[in-house]
């Protein structure tokens, strides 16, 4: 399911992307939370944004918490 997700969204990102730069399109909250929990699951806890990230707060099953960059252009994944 995970994998039939991320190729959706990448998908859109390819789709996207064809935009002109001064059309940048970004993607959404509901978007970000997908793609940060295809790298690392749990349960989300925060989404904020900050510049041109999204930041998502994931409470993992061991009960460590992880923060993730989510490019809102690219949709790139980062640990923070």
């Amino acid at each position: 399911m995970r994998l039939i997700v991320c190729l959706f969204l990448s998908g859109l990102l390819l789709l996207s992307s064809n935009a002109s730069s001064a059309e940048k399109q970004t993607i959404t909250k509901k978007q970000a939370v997908e793609l940060a929990l295809t790298d690392f699951s749990g349960r989300t806890l925060k989404i904020t944004e900050q510049g041109d990230y999204f930041i998502v707060r994931i409470l993992q099953s061991n009960g460590r918490i992880v923060d993730l960059k989510v490019n809102k252009v690219t949709g790139e994944v980062k640990k923070d």
